[in-house]
C-alpha cells in the first residue's frame, strides 16, 4: 500500500488489486470517521478527502488495514434483469470455448461486487466475473453502444446507463433504471453493493 498526499486534505491510496481496493474502502467506511467527506475507489486506487486536519485519523485506519480481510460494511444487493441477446454473445462463447447458453449460465450464476463507478454517471465496474468470460475489449470500439447494454471486458462486467461509445463485448441488455438524476440517489449501484444478473425472456 502506497500513500500519496493530494493537496492539504486528501490522500491517494495505491494498491495492487481490486481486492485491496475493497479492503481499503470497506475499512475506511466501517470506521465511520467524521473527518472523511469523500471516498472514491477506482481500479487500483482509493482517494480519501477529509475535513481540514482529518488526515491523521485516516492514516491510523489505513495502518491497520489487512488487505486479505474485508471488515463488515453495509451493502445492498441488487438484481438486474437481462435479456441475453447481445451482438457479441456468440463471440464471447466462441472465445471461451463454450456455448452461448453456458455464457448465460456463468454470467447469471455469479455474485458481483461494485468495485468502483466511472466513465459515465451510473456506470458501475463489477468484479467477480467467472474466468471464461474474462475477455479483451473489441479490437474496434463501437461509436455508439445502446443504453442498457450489458457487457464484459477484462476482469469486469457492467451495464451501460446511457448510450456512449464503447469497446466492451456485449452479451445482453437490461431495462433496469441504472441512473436517474431525478432520484434522491441517482445511481442504482454504488461501490460495495452486491449484484446478481437474472436472465429474462
Amino acid at each position: 500500500m502506497r500513500l500519496r498526499r493530494c493537496g492539504t486534505d486528501a490522500v491517494l491510496v495505491e494498491v495492487d488489486s481490486p481486492d485491496e481496493v475493497e479492503a481499503v474502502r470497506a475499512a475506511v467506511r466501517a470506521a465511520a470517521l467524521p473527518e472523511v467527506v469523500e471516498l472514491v475507489p477506482a481500479a487500483r486506487t482509493v482517494l480519501i478527502t477529509t475535513r481540514p486536519g482529518g488526515l491523521p485519523a485516516v492514516r491510523r485506519v489505513l495502518a491497520a488495514v489487512d488487505p486479505t480481510h474485508r471488515p463488515p460494511a453495509p451493502s445492498r444487493t441488487a438484481e438486474v434483469p437481462v435479456v441475453y441477446d447481445g451482438p457479441d454473445l456468440a463471440l464471447v462463447a466462441e472465445t471461451a470455448g463454450i456455448s452461448p447458453a453456458e455464457v448465460v449460465r456463468l454470467h447469471t450464476g455469479a455474485t458481483y461486487s461494485v468495485a468502483f463507478c466511472g466513465f459515465a454517471p451510473g456506470f458501475a465496474y463489477l468484479t467477480g466475473l467467472p474466468g471464461p468470460l474474462r475477455q479483451p475489449r473489441l479490437e474496434s470500439p463501437r461509436t455508439s453502444v445502446p443504453a442498457g447494454s450489458v457487457g464484459v471486458a477484462g476482469e469486469y462486467t457492467a451495464a451501460y446507463p446511457r448510450s456512449t461509445p464503447g469497446g466492451w463485448r456485449l452479451i445482453g441488455r437490461t431495462d433496469a433504471p441504472l441512473f436517474d438524476p431525478r432520484r434522491d440517489v441517482p445511481a442504482l449501484l454504488a461501490p460495495g453493493d452486491r449484484v446478481r444478473f437474472r436472465a429474462v425472456p
